[in-house]
């Protein structure tokens, strides 16, 4: 299965560098632009929860909301149940971007789907929802019973 993660890994960061010239106008990097949909959805999580949900250490998270937080995209408030937790916001600058913003995700998606399929986008969807829960589930406490392939 080394192949298949290779795979992902390639087309990952291929979205990133397309993220980052679609963007590049903005300052935004390719890596900061699942904050803010996440942010979008989710106004006013918490910095920990927003590094769970992103499946990414807090540190990353830390680092990544400042440099959004100094482009003027998020805002980052105490919790008034607890000052600890810093609550992060999406600001009317990153509101505007939105409509851009998910423009160029779903033109990243249909590009690479474009010689598929209806079916074919469907079942790539499904599997790769397989995959992507089978993950989670690892991540969040499930144990991996399956012995290394030899696929590579």
């Amino acid at each position: 299965m080394h192949a298949f993660m290779r795979q992902i890994s390639v087309t990952y960061r291929c979205a990133m560098l397309y993220r980052e010239k679609e963007l590049a106008d903005t300052g935004l990097n390719g890596c900061q632009t699942p904050y803010l949909v996440a942010l979008y959805r989710m106004p006013g999580i918490s910095q920990e929860e927003l590094a769970r949900y992103l499946h990414v250490n807090k540190s990353s998270v830390t680092r990544q909301l400042c440099c959004l937080e100094k482009q003027g995209y998020v805002r980052r408030e105490p919790s008034t149940e607890d000052r600890r937790i810093l609550l992060v916001y999406p600001t009317e600058k990153a509101y505007a971007l939105h409509d851009r913003l998910f423009h160029v995700l779903f033109g990243w998606s249909d590009y690479l789907t474009a010689d598929f399929t209806p079916e074919e986008k469907e079942q790539l969807l499904t599997m790769m929802r397989r995959v992507a829960d089978r993950a989670e589930a690892y991540v969040k406490g499930g144990m991996c019973t399956c012995a290394p392939s030899d696929d590579t």
